[in-house]
């Protein structure tokens, strides 16, 4: 079925705004700026960017109170028509605290990662959440992984270990900030590290959130709250925990730098664009993922996902952000196939037998024949 013109204009605000939520946040660790310490240096603050990132999604909350009031305003019972704001009201918000926890922690250590790693190894290696998603929902949902889904599996880890070695390969990029081949490794395995925290989420809110049919938008509103409030409480005695490079390149060598990252910010205006487009765009990626969802389907919405990797991947090339091995396009093959084998993109050998099988022939007899 041909999609509607609503429905194309919402797959490219979601590839468009998912791409550039990750180069952003790549862009600000590239840029330079003097910090508190009077010396000029790259804006490496994870933690502010995470912070950055909640902020985007209280917008959420803020667009659909806002859609919300709207449809209550006109009075015409079409609140149950609108499929953005249409869902249970009565729950208690601190159902969401868990899973911003999860997604706090998993951010940050993301975060951490992509100031290591390259901006395409970062949004590749977020496919690994599937191997874990596995085996989350096999301990604490009791389901079944199939045969085929196992294939897909082992097809996404061939992927995530093609990609790891092929950051090990170039050793860095063009530019004179190449990342250390130690730091890139261990930006790598933080990002996987993160995808464990991130199934944990997944299937927590798949348990006790799903159920509840919440909106979704809603729900990533009240996490984005959640988050900010306690990321921002955090970031007061992370400006005191003295921590080693790579971990740490502010002008304190601390976890974290708030005072920083103001300075460097108040002097490089370009870094405000950097947070200022995390923030919308992961408004606008997590508006526009819940509505590919609702309106097409949660497949449709992770094609898409793949769609921004491959965007993301050639828009770091063409600015030299990494160098190009062929084992990425490998790497990322591997990836694709299998994450379609495991959401039953691709048909197995079985399914195909049984689709081009010839059928035995239908024949007809009365009732009262033997």
């Amino acid at each position: 079925m041909a999609w509607t013109k609503y429905q194309v204009i919402l797959a490219l605000v979601m590839v468009a705004t998912g791409s550039i939520n990750t180069l952003t946040t790549k862009w600000a660790d590239h840029l330079q700026s003097v910090g508190s310490n009077g010396k000029s240096h790259n804006f490496n603050h994870p933690f502010v960017q995470s912070f950055s990132m909640f902020l985007g999604e209280m917008l959420c909350l803020l667009a659909f109170k806002v859609i919300y009031f709207f449809y209550i305003r006109r009075q015409e019972g079409s609140l149950e028509d609108n499929q953005i704001v249409r869902g249970n009201q009565d729950f208690n918000p601190l159902i969401f605290l868990p899973p911003a926890m999860c997604d706090m922690i998993a951010t940050s250590l993301m975060y951490i990662g992509l100031t290591l790693t390259y901006a395409s190894s970062f949004q590749m290696l977020r496919g690994s959440v599937i191997i874990f998603v596995a085996f989350l929902s096999m301990a604490f949902l009791e389901r079944k992984i199939a045969i085929k889904q196992w294939v897909g599996i082992v097809h996404v880890i061939l992927g995530l270990l093609i990609v790891g070695y092929s950051d090990f390969l170039i050793k860095g990029g063009h530019s004179s900030e190449a990342n250390d081949i130690n730091g890139v490794i261990t930006g790598d395995l933080l990002i996987v590290m993160a995808q464990v925290i991130t199934a944990l989420q997944m299937v927590y809110e798949e348990k006790y959130v799903t159920t509840r049919d919440i909106p979704p938008l809603q729900a990533v509103g009240w996490e984005g709250v959640f988050g900010a409030t306690f990321l921002g409480l955090l970031l007061v005695p992370f400006s005191f925990i003295t921590v080693p490079y790579p971990f740490a390149n502010n002008s304190n060598m601390t976890l974290e730098d708030v005072i920083d990252a103001l300075v460097q910010m108040s002097n490089n205006f370009f870094i405000i664009v950097s947070l200022a487009g995390t923030i919308f765009s992961i408004a606008f990626f997590n508006f526009a993922g819940v509505s590919v969802t609702k309106e097409m389907s949660a497949t449709t919405r992770m094609i898409l996902d793949s769609v921004r990797t491959l965007f993301i991947w050639l828009f770091s090339l063409y600015f030299a952000w990494q160098q190009f091995h062929p084992l990425q396009i490998v790497g990322f093959a591997f990836l694709i196939a299998g994450m379609c084998v495991y959401n039953n993109l691709i048909p197995s050998f079985s399914d195909l037998r049984q689709r081009f099988a010839p059928q035995e022939p239908l024949i007809n007899q009365a009732a009262d024949q033997p």
